[in-house]
């Protein structure tokens, strides 16, 4: 026969929070099981007087001020919430809200910890902007660059048509410095870095020279030359790309036309075609195709995030450049790969680790909270430099694909983590892998734990119901 008793299940989970207790934890204190207390918490089973009184003895509770019903309590916050202006066309009786929080408490508290999450969110961005404003700034001009290449998923086959049309004329000149002389009269010459004076490409049209900094290596050359040609031959091409952003200020309109000149330097040293079709070939091997194009490990996977032309799409590839301090100066998008916008990311994603082993490919399966895996591929690579005691600078990148792609990758042959993906977050404050022992930051909409008496192994105690 069950014993009588009361059911204070919302309270009983409060109380238990409160203390920083798992269920289990709590459990053990009371010598009862962990399941009979789920039970208790859910208003399954009631609370006993014995119960009551190993609780007042454990956690020297007063006995009267938890035996209250909390049902009012957790009624009252749901009102609360109801009342949100998003709900505003949903109409609540009160009836309702008092049987939600005294029958289905597990629920209201789920509602209560989603209203928190989006409030908080709420408040975020209206932070965000208002940062902004307070700067004199209409918008990020970054961020609104990588939206308007994030919306084309990083292609643009109008630009890639010309400059592999620009290729073919240019291999039949004989190569990017006989081309610019033929066609347009200017000489290519390479200056000391004092000469330059903090410049790695300048223009001179009265003299007819484009100069070079001596420093760089044959592929930043190749491509500082190929990124002058775009300007002198693609202006109105890349010009009605830009305008069609319709861009809120002149800062993002600049980085964007920067970043489509690029576009067509790299398109004109990797032509769209040859390119893909190399790419399918030799398995997406960065280095491979590196050696093929004579470019950077950098340049080649960034071109590969570009490969999404209508009827001849290849992998949709993730593409970011981190430094060692977690600063992103370079994010592209042609996936589905999800990426926190402001904020660090994961310290579990090797992106973050591999300047601990310099140049060598670092290959990593993923996991998102929500099941997705990902296959990603991570190096570092290094600028500037170029003779001795010249200053370097030293990054991270990585490519990503989703799961269903990694087969057709070099990289993913045998690979002994692909049933074991390591878990990971899109940033701690979006992640609610609660037992995470690298998590900075705990997850918007979560309580925090008191460790009064139990101390978790992660920095943060949750919940765990």
């Amino acid at each position: 026969m069950e014993k009588q008793g009361v059911y204070l299940g919302p309270r009983l989970r409060r109380l238990r929070r409160d203390l920083g207790l798992t269920q289990a934890d709590m459990a053990a204190d009371l010598e009862i099981s962990p399941s009979y207390i789920a039970l208790m918490e859910r208003n399954q089973r009631p609370v006993t007087a014995e119960t009551l009184l190993r609780l007042a003895k454990a956690y020297k509770i007063d006995f009267n001020e938890f035996a209250n019903d909390a049902g009012p309590d957790l009624a009252s916050r749901l009102q609360a919430v109801v009342r949100d202006p998003i709900l505003a066309d949903i109409d609540f009786g009160s009836l309702e809200i008092t049987d939600v929080a005294h029958s289905f408490p597990g629920f209201a508290e789920a509602m209560l910890r989603l209203h928190a999450a989006y409030k908080e969110e709420q408040f975020a961005i209206a932070d965000y902007r208002q940062g902004a404003l307070e700067d004199g700034i209409a918008g990020d001009p970054v961020a609104a660059v990588r939206n308007f290449l994030s919306a084309r998923r990083n292609c643009f086959p109008l630009l890639d048509a010309t400059s592999e049309k620009l290729s073919a004329k240019i291999a039949e000149t004989g190569g990017l410095v006989a081309y610019l002389k033929t066609q347009h009269g200017l000489r290519v010459r390479r200056m000391p870095s004092d000469v330059m004076t903090g410049s790695l490409r300048r223009l001179d049209w009265h003299r007819k020279d484009l100069l070079l900094d001596e420093a760089l290596d044959v592929a930043s050359q190749n491509f500082q030359l190929a990124q002058q040609l775009a300007y002198l031959e693609f202006e109105q091409d890349i010009q009605a790309a830009v305008n069609e952003a319709k861009f809120e200020n002149d800062n993002s309109r600049r980085l964007a036309h920067r970043a489509l000149a690029a576009y067509c330097a790299a398109a004109i040293i990797m032509p769209y075609a040859a390119f893909a079709r190399a790419a399918e070939n030799r398995r997406y091997d960065i280095d491979m195709l590196s050696r093929q194009f004579g470019t950077s490990f950098e340049q080649t996977a960034h071109r590969m995030t570009t490969l999404q032309k209508p009827g001849q799409e290849r992998i949709p590839f993730f593409f970011i450049r981190v430094d060692a301090a977690g600063n992103v100066s370079k994010r592209l998008n042609s996936g589905t790969f999800p990426f926190a916008r402001h904020g660090g990311g994961c310290p579990l994603w090797s992106v973050h680790q591999v300047f601990t082993t310099p140049r060598r490919i670092v290959t990593q399966w993923l996991e998102l909270p929500d099941g997705q895996r990902f296959f990603s591929i991570a190096r570092t690579v290094t600028s500037g430099g170029g003779g001795y005691n010249m200053a370097t600078v030293e990054r991270a990148v990585a490519l990503v694909c989703e799961a269903q792609y990694a087969e057709r990758l070099v990289y993913s042959r045998n690979h002994q983590q692909a049933n074991s993906p390591t878990p990971i977050g899109i940033a701690c404050r979006l992640c609610h892998r609660t037992a995470c022992t690298s998590r900075s930051e705990p997850p918007i909409g979560r309580q925090i734990l008191a460790d009064t008496f139990r101390r978790p192994e992660a920095p943060f105690g949750f919940s765990d119901s």
